[in-house]
């Protein structure tokens, strides 16, 4: 049957909010039925809100609407692979349309839809939409073997849509890793094929947020999986000739005998009218539901820091102190001790050139800190051993080993990663946390490393892992470990981690109390990261913009603070050894404004409201902030002449100020909410309700 002829069509439209909005028909089982929209054709009937629709045909292919508005076509979107060929096509043999209640969720409607392929294997879709979670499908897909015949399977794929192409092309977000650091946001151009694994993209680089996105001006499709564990799947994101596709990929290589079930993990569809935020905030209400969720950070975790990387390794003590007193007048609270105070990777011996008479030589230090007015965190990169250590020559048993029994290189350190699901790694790290804040007297931790983010399966025979795929699921463990070992030892310790470079793994971020920008290479990365972790984490969480030196120009501390990021820098005083970290005249005085602006409005302990602007689409770049029902604005752009909206103004009058320049820029409500502005690079704008 082609796409020009009459089909029968299931419309199942899910979501809680609007259910009664279209005509119904009520069923047994308290499911609305509603005549689908004229245009749909006299075939057409299913259930409905006003929000994501879901239509299913008699081959079992989908389209998705949006509010009543087609984004796809009809496409296989659910098949399993069998070797070469592909089972996408499945005859209708019905459906089943329920009420039902999750113990965390609430409220929900359960469609289940079944039919059977030329090739022997059933098909039975589950989809499940709840009043709490509007807009996202949960799917999970069974196949069963009922050819009479083996059947060898390679993989299945879930989610699998065409966006249709409209003027002005599209934009994508990965929540993978790359080893070259890429954009998480991005234009999609002709010939884009990114294929964006869940596994390990190189021997240290790997993991991430399980969503992937595309999107074009009002409109765009999400999708990835809720599984409680990290899994190895596939997000991927191609341009093609009439629009730009996005599925959910796994590779399940098994043998199914007649009679025996595949069931896929558990993955979500999800459309939205703007960017990415949306979808991620969708995400984590539902992992938050199962227990994965951020946990409110500390106080001292909104306080800006101050890092002595600018000295690198060779850094004396000496160096550090005599900087202290610079960072405190600049108004930086925290002062990180970097790479450099340790013999290797793996013992975390205390240098004796730097701390010659071992610990009470460290203990002294961080009262040096605190006698400055300041908080002391501490720079470690565990899970890896350098071939030198004591830690790889003595334990072997900890490393971690791929299926050809070889070790995995953490490249930045010439180091071996080690298993963090065998319960000796994780002892032998815990310990060590214990001495760094209860002994040496640090109040947090700066984590480090991109093999830090997600590893591979390990085949070490010594763990007698009852399967490789626990070390990839059981690394948040690890990370839980540590979290609990930190706060036992200081309750109020801030735990950072800062996978270099990567997009950061979902499932070790509920044991995190900050999450840098992570070696961003742009000020666009540090914004596009920040309304990221914005939606990931929600309010409460603290993301930091990471060293101001790594933005472009090595001064863009706009970028942070627009998107209510921590500031962070890594300046060194009076000397250094790169001149482009010394903290210069002009500097200070600029380092100084922006941490006077940031401590007086203090906007990472406000809402971020990614919800008002589109990152591909509008512009100016922008950004906005609510606090104490003021807003603040942030508009980036090389250079702009133009007028600007100024989105998610309540009733009544708002007087406009430009922050950074203590100008006024005359006053706006919600009718007339439009200013003329002139700038480069950056504009802030706050909006503060009159009377």
């Amino acid at each position: 049957m082609t796409e020009m002829k009459r089909r029968s069509v299931l419309k199942v439209a899910l979501g809680g909010a609007g259910l009664a909005a279209l005509p119904a028909l009520t069923t047994g089982v308290g499911a609305t039925l509603a005549a689908a929209a004229p245009n749909r054709g006299p075939d057409v009937v299913g259930v409905g809100d006003t929000s994501i629709t879901l239509e299913f045909d008699d081959k079992l292919h989908t389209r998705v609407a949006l509010k009543g508005v087609d984004v796809t076509r009809f496409d296989a979107s659910e098949a399993l692979l069998l070797g070469g060929t592909t089972v996408a096509d499945f005859r209708y043999r019905g459906h089943q349309t329920r009420r039902s209640r999750h113990p965390r969720h609430g409220a929900g409607v359960t469609v289940t839809v079944r039919g059977d392929s030329r090739a022997g294997v059933r098909k039975t879709v589950e989809l499940t939409s709840y009043q709490r979670l509007t807009g996202m499908i949960v799917m999970r897909v069974t196949y069963t073997n009922i050819s009479g015949a083996e059947l060898t399977v390679t993989g299945w794929r879930s989610g699998a849509h065409e966006l249709l192409e409209k003027p002005g092309g599209f934009y994508t977000f990965s929540g993978t890793t790359y080893e070259d650091r890429r954009d998480w946001v991005q234009p999609v151009p002709d010939g884009f094929d990114q294929k964006n694994s869940l596994g390990m993209d190189s021997s240290d680089y790997g993991g991430g947020t399980p969503m992937a996105t595309v999107w074009r001006s009002g409109a765009g499709i999400s999708v990835g999986h809720v599984e409680p564990v990290a899994r190895i799947l596939r997000l991927p994101v191609r341009k093609t000739r009439d629009g730009a596709s996005i599925a959910v990929e796994g590779d399940t290589p098994v043998t199914l005998k007649p009679g025996q079930e595949l069931a896929t993990d558990t993955t979500f569809l999800t459309a939205h009218p703007g960017d990415h935020f949306v979808p991620l905030q969708r995400y984590r209400d539902y992992m938050s539901d199962i227990g994965q969720r951020a946990p409110r950070s500390p106080k001292s975790a909104f306080d800006p820091i101050w890092c002595a990387w600018g000295y690198e390794r060779d850094f004396t003590v000496e160096q550090v102190i005599a900087t202290l007193p610079k960072v405190r007048e600049v108004g930086l609270k925290w002062a990180v001790l970097d790479d450099g105070w340790q013999t290797n990777e793996g013992d975390w011996d205390l240098n004796p050139a730097k701390f010659p008479r071992g610990e009470a030589d460290m203990r002294a230090f961080t009262r040096r800190i605190r006698d400055a007015g300041l908080r002391p965190r501490l720079w470690w990169a565990p899970l890896a051993a350098d071939p030198e250590s004591n830690l790889f020559k003595e334990r072997p048993d900890m490393l971690l080993l791929d299926r050809d029994g070889k070790m995995q290189k953490v490249t930045w350190w010439n180091a071996w990663t080690l298993c963090p699901a065998y319960q000796p790694t994780v002892d032998y790290f815990v310990a060590q946390v214990k001495r760094f804040i209860r002994d040496w007297g640090y109040e947090g931790l700066k984590i480090d490393g991109q093999h830090l983010n997600g590893v591979t399966p390990c085949y070490n025979p010594a763990h007698r892992h009852a399967r490789p795929e626990e070390s990839t699921e059981g690394l948040a463990q690890f990370w839980k470990a540590v979290y609990e070992a930190a706060h036992r030892a200081n309750r109020d310790a801030v735990v950072e981690l800062c996978p270099c470079g990567t997009a950061f793994a979902f499932h070790n971020l509920p044991y995190i109390d900050q999450y840098p920008g992570s070696d961003p290479t742009s000020s666009y990365q540090v914004r596009t990261k920040g309304k990221t972790m914005k939606a990931l984490m929600g309010e409460g969480a603290s993301y930091a913009g990471d060293h101001v030196e790594l933005s472009d120009g090595g001064d863009d501390f706009a970028s942070s603070y627009g998107v209510g990021a921590v500031l962070s820098t890594k300046f060194t005083y009076p000397t250094g050894p790169d001149e482009e970290n010394v903290l210069t005249p002009e500097k200070d005085a600029l380092w100084r404004k922006w941490v006077s602006l940031y401590q007086r409005h203090m906007l990472p302990a406000g809402e971020y409201r990614g919800d008002l602007y589109d990152i591909g689409f509008d512009k100016p770049e922008a950004h906005v902030v609510t606090r104490r029902g003021t807003l603040h604005y942030a508009f980036y752009a090389d250079q702009w002449d133009g007028t600007v909206e100024l989105r998610g103004l309540g009733r009544g009058r708002y007087r406009l100020t430009d922050p950074f320049n203590g100008v006024s820029l005359g006053t706006v409500d919600a009718r007339h909410n439009t200013v003329r502005l002139t700038f480069e690079k950056f504009q802030l704008v706050v909006a503060e309700p009159v009377g």
